[in-house]
């Protein structure tokens, strides 16, 4: 038999340990950047938002109030500033409304309170006083409305003489 004389295979290099870990440690570099970045949710989540405002902003400046284009007869435009009264008419309250508007006023109250305390009021305040104490005193004898002042001196004379009576 001929026998051929066959070269030895090639020998593969057996790399050292050294090696073996500097590959290990590659291969587990390679694996951890394989994912998104830290925080990537939050940042596309914020990427989105923007986008939205963005869109929502109008740029126009001015009135957003739409102008008809078609201009109607029907309903003919009147200029306010022409048309407008030269004098305001007061409304009208009903007797009982004034009077209860003017006993619930807070202006007339804390100058009253004043003149109870013994200060002063000014020639323009006390117009105001009288006048409105007189309109006052006017609509309560249109209504028919008595005013009684409350003499509690005398009630507690009555009640005195009650008590020694018995």
């Amino acid at each position: 038999m001929n026998m051929i004389k066959r070269k030895p295979a090639a020998k593969t290099r057996k790399k050292t340990r050294e090696e073996l870990n500097a590959e290990g440690r590659e291969r587990k570099r390679q694996k951890k950047h394989r994912g998104n970045p830290a925080g990537n949710r939050q940042q596309e989540a914020m990427k989105k938002e923007q986008a939205q405002t963005n869109e929502q902003k109008d740029p126009r400046i001015g009135s957003k109030k739409p102008i008809p284009l078609i201009v109607d007869n029907q309903a003919p435009k009147v200029d306010k500033k022409k048309s407008a009264p030269t004098k305001m008419e007061p409304m009208r309250l009903s007797l009982e409304e004034e009077l209860a508007l003017l006993e619930n006023d807070t202006r007339l109250d804390e100058l009253l309170s004043r003149l109870e305390e013994g200060g002063k009021l000014n020639p323009e305040e006390q117009a105001y006083t009288e006048k409105t104490l007189d309109r006052i005193d006017a609509l309560m004898a249109e209504l028919g409305i008595e005013f009684e002042e409350d003499d509690d001196e005398e009630k507690t004379e009555d009640i005195m003489q009650l008590l020694k009576g018995k």
